[in-house]
């Protein structure tokens, strides 16, 4: 990493470019993310000596090479136990995890439930491809179902994981989506998820364009995307589509979201759901959409709710309480011990 920042310094995405050569196959999704993260980071006035990239194993994990940070690449699905490491030995650093629907959902998701559950301030963004692509092309937790590939020769026959619905199911606080080619859309998402005092997941599409090349086709491509993606806004009615005739409501009977027409069946804009962020029930409910024909992606910020307390200032807390206490030899020695004669 370069020199320190001085306070006067404005810094540019050159400043957060470190110098290694970026090593990933010429198409993939992995380049618009690593882009948009450099260009974000002086627009958060963030500081190359007080920024953490920590990542796992796997095609994303490269990511702590190409900023010019701090960072740590380690061990697979441990990224989130090696930042909350981090994050507790010095609160005032900005710390990203970097993780991948393989690394942070298959052999990580113990780490990354209690992670979350605990709601440390982190950020963590996870790299959603539906494959393996280190590793060349086995499925991943979030495969669908029937995907051929190296270790599912016949289709994979497992239940797709749903990220949102994980992050959710597991306490999350804040809870978001983007897509790699969203360069406009996804360095929003990035300043909510750092302004946010907690633990923040943003699942982020993304296009292996080796071993499972345009899975995400009909969310990215300009044509069909406005009747793909239901772009969320606070206090703004869901409505979508190319037209934008289309919208969400709640139906009573199925207790569930439902996709309707805009001037069909006595629908008017009036019956169309207003998104409220801070509601845990709608965003359950958001974290299903998308998964049948004809139901659009939310995008965006899912669910946002502040807490009234810190697991960093609790743990920190009893630490300061334990200085000058005992030694470090009292505590090895202390509490329930015994002699094996």
């Amino acid at each position: 990493m370069n020199e320190m920042t001085t306070p006067q310094e404005k810094l540019t995405i050159k400043d957060f470019t470190s110098d290694q050569e970026v090593r990933w196959c010429p198409g993939c999704g992995d380049y618009a993310i690593l882009k948009c993260m450099q260009r974000t980071l002086p627009e958060l006035g963030a500081t190359r000596e007080n920024t953490v990239f920590v990542s796992g194993i796997g095609c994303s994990s490269r990511f702590p090479y190409y900023m010019d940070t701090y960072g740590f690449h380690t061990i697979h699905g441990r990224a989130p136990a090696i930042a909350t490491g981090v994050k507790l030995a010095k609160p005032e650093l900005d710390v990203w995890v970097i993780t991948g629907d393989g690394d942070g959902l298959s052999i990580g998701g113990n780490h990354l439930v209690h992670a979350i559950r605990r709601d440390v301030d982190l950020n963590i963004l996870l790299f959603n491809n539906q494959i393996y692509g280190l590793t060349k092309g086995q499925y991943s937790p979030t495969s669908v179902v029937g995907t051929k590939t190296p270790s599912t020769p016949q289709g994979s026959v497992d239940p797709t994981l749903n990220p949102i619905a994980f992050a959710l199911g597991s306490g999350a606080r804040f809870v978001a989506r983007t897509v790699d080619t969203a360069q406009k859309h996804m360095p929003d998402v990035f300043k909510r998820a750092h302004a946010f005092k907690g633990a923040s997941f943003v699942e982020i599409l993304q296009n292996c364009i080796v071993y499972n090349d345009a899975i995400w086709e009909e969310i990215t491509n300009k044509k069909t995307a406005p009747d793909h993606q239901l772009l969320l806004e606070h206090g703004t009615p869901m409505i979508f589509g190319a037209e934008r005739n289309k919208g969400i409501i709640f139906n009573t009977k199925s207790f569930a979201l439902e996709v309707v027409t805009i001037g069909e069946n006595s629908v008017t804009e009036g019956d169309i759901l207003v998104h409220d962020e801070t509601s845990l029930q709608m965003a359950r409910m958001l974290g299903d959409l998308g998964e049948k024909p004809g139901e659009p992606a939310p995008m965006g910020v899912i669910y946002a709710s502040e807490a009234d307390h810190s697991y960093v200032d609790a743990v920190r807390g009893q630490m300061d309480s334990e200085k000058g206490k005992r030694t470090l030899k009292d505590i090895i020695r202390g509490g329930q011990t015994w002699v094996v004669e």
